[in-house]
């Protein structure tokens, strides 16, 4: 896309929006922006990364909206009375969301691979992303999370890649429908489950995605997303599942503690996988990164071959450190199936859990509450703790009908062990106290970076 007008996004150090910021700055754009964090001096290092790549910042009271040539782009989160969005009105610039302008990009390029689903888009787009690269294709990659394989000391936040080739990878969201403004060359289909919306829009928006794909690749070994994989012709698809029949399937999965191995089964070939990320759940992600890139015209042996080189990302089932016989892992687990995930990881070897799970919302709290507390009192073992401070709360309106407390009295009714401690600093600081060699502490959650530095602080008082 040709860039003659400046971009100025309204949020710009959110998830979502500082990998586009980054991708239209890498490919010549003029980019400003804002942000709530930015004002309140939270994680200033991130906004400095921004400067360093020629990003003008602002605070956000509207001083940076000045021209009708402007075009604002806004995050989901960026509510109309915003200041921003004030002077973008009065000055009349053009408006997008997030999702509207990524779309743009998306369908603009030759060849784009869309990865969606309940869980695991951030790590198959990473995934696909380190594949490509390292096979020298090039690719632009928009991801929702850091990734690790090119972060460094002077880029710490790697959460998008600006390549030369036609391809562009990124992960697409459902949540608030513009999945739907989504055209594929490849569309990439990990799961289905409750999360934002009900299961009725989700399977329309998921099978429209998929339906509007030159190639689907679909885990069928999700019954939801197997059944919409059906809805295509057999041209049109490859399938995946964890051992199970599928074009892509693996066995003799064999764990350990931060890895995981297994053989890659094809129609035609049979190879031994070793992936630097644990789970089952990341066999599923790499079936689905292998079959995408082999959908790209990648030999198999190659696609293999590459994806033991992917190091994770940053925030999934991510190892801050150990300290006295404790580990303190950092994990992006905010709805039922990602935290089962991690817990069925987790589990999978001797130790405690000491969990901080920070509720990312008071509204999916109250979508969610009865598979969250179903899902803890079946991944908890007796002996595990689970504490929540409130939810995240960024500023704005918001109706708090189903809160913390309400969610940690329901897993207590279930016999598990559950406390509510409002203060997030609180809670971790019980969690530290409450220790010992062996035991695990993993804090879980979504859109709110500094939980990454509660861990650090975490590991830190364990060693003082």
């Amino acid at each position: 896309m040709q860039h003659s007008k400046p971009y100025f996004f309204v949020g710009i150090g959110g998830s979502g929006m500082m990998p586009l910021a980054m991708i239209l700055a890498g490919q010549g754009a003029t980019v400003a922006g804002s942000d709530r964090s930015l004002d309140q001096d939270r994680l200033p290092a991130k906004f400095d990364y921004l400067r360093d790549r020629g990003i003008t910042l602002h605070r956000q009271d509207g001083s940076g909206i000045v021209s009708p040539d402007q075009i604002v782009v806004a995050s989901a989160a960026v509510e109309a009375s915003v200041p921003d969005m004030v002077a973008a009105e009065r000055v009349g610039t053009q408006q997008l969301r997030r999702p509207e302008l990524l779309a743009q990009l998306f369908n603009a390029a030759p060849r784009s691979i869309g990865v969606a689903g309940t869980s695991g888009k951030s790590t198959v787009t990473g995934m696909i992303g380190w594949m490509l690269h390292a096979l020298g294709k090039a690719p632009t990659v928009m991801n929702g999370a850091v990734m690790k394989n090119f972060a460094s000391p002077d880029a710490p936040f790697a959460s998008a890649l600006v390549g030369e080739s036609e391809i562009f990878v990124s992960e697409v969201d459902e949540s608030d429908g513009s999945i739907a403004l989504y055209v594929p060359s490849i569309a990439v289909l990990n799961n289905v489950s409750l999360d934002h919306m009900s299961m009725e829009q989700l399977r329309a928006l998921f099978g429209g995605f998929l339906a509007r794909a030159g190639t689907a690749i679909v885990n069928v070994g999700d019954a939801e997303a197997a059944a919409l994989a059906m809805e295509l012709a057999p041209s049109q698809r490859a399938t995946f599942a964890v051992e199970g029949q599928a074009d892509y399937s693996a066995e003799n999965l064999a764990e350990a503690p931060f890895a995981i191995s297994f053989d890659l089964v094809t129609v035609n070939a049979r190879r031994h996988v070793r992936l630097n990320v644990p789970g089952r759940h990341n066999v599923s992600n790499a079936l689905a990164a292998i079959a995408a890139v082999v959908a790209t015209g990648v030999p198999l042996d190659a696609a293999a071959a590459a994806i033991e080189g992917f190091t994770g990302l940053r925030r999934r089932f991510d190892l801050v450190g150990e300290s006295n016989g404790v580990a303190v892992i950092d994990d992006f687990g905010h709805n039922p199936d990602k935290i089962a995930a991690t817990l069925d990881t987790l589990h999978a070897f001797p130790g405690r859990l000491l969990l901080l799970f920070q509720p990312h919302g008071y509204g999916p709290l109250k979508v969610m509450r009865r598979e969250l507390v179903a899902m803890f009192a079946a991944k908890l073992a007796l002996d595990d703790l689970l504490v929540l401070p409130d939810p995240v709360y960024l500023g704005g309106t918001v109706a708090r009908e189903v809160t913390s407390a309400d969610i940690v009295a329901d897993v207590g009714v279930a016999g598990r062990n559950a406390r509510h401690i409002p203060d997030r600093d609180a809670a971790a600081d019980h969690l530290v106290a409450q220790a010992r060699p062996g035991d695990r502490i993993v804090l879980m959650g979504a859109r709110d970076d500094t939980l990454s530095l509660l861990a650090q602080r975490m590991l830190g008082d364990l060693t003082s």
